[in-house]
């Protein structure tokens, strides 16, 4: 039996914040800030994160490309209290806030492993979804060729 999209992400999600103890919340949105899945406390909102992951993202492809920089692979913030992490995964994002005394290399890495996590979960979708368009156009010609 297969798992759904959301569930596949969400399991990404739990193995990465089960590998990175200090990070406090993660989720995954699409790339216009829309909640795909998310592990967050009860005082951080799945909608208002997205929105500002958007925000982030969209402010920071137009900053490195302008600066000539290329397309944009992750977003940094460092706040008094902790770090905020954006990173591409496929068409979404993986956003992650943690501790103020994470280790950055290794959260850098961990997202990088639940990035490609979510990349394979969301092609292993998208195939299907191709592969049950294909037999759908399948079926149709057969019918009309009745």
């Amino acid at each position: 039996m297969s798992l759904t999209r959301g569930a596949g992400l969400t399991m990404a999600l739990d193995e990465f914040l089960r590998s990175s103890p200090d990070v406090e919340a993660a989720a995954v949105v699409s790339s216009d800030g829309l909640p795909m899945a998310s592990a967050l406390p009860a005082h951080l909102e799945e909608d208002r994160l997205g929105a500002m992951a958007a925000a982030m993202l969209s402010l920071g492809e137009r900053a490195s490309e302008t600066l000539g920089r290329g397309k944009l692979q992750q977003v940094f913030v460092e706040g008094s209290q902790g770090y905020v992490f954006l990173m591409a995964a496929g068409d979404a994002v993986l956003c992650a806030i943690t501790r103020q005394s994470a280790k950055i290399g290794l959260i850098l890495y961990e997202m990088h492993r639940a990035a490609a996590s979510i990349v394979k979960i969301l092609e292993v979708e998208e195939t299907n979804v191709v592969a049950e368009e294909s037999f759908n156009d399948q079926v149709q010609k057969s019918i009309q060729q009745l």
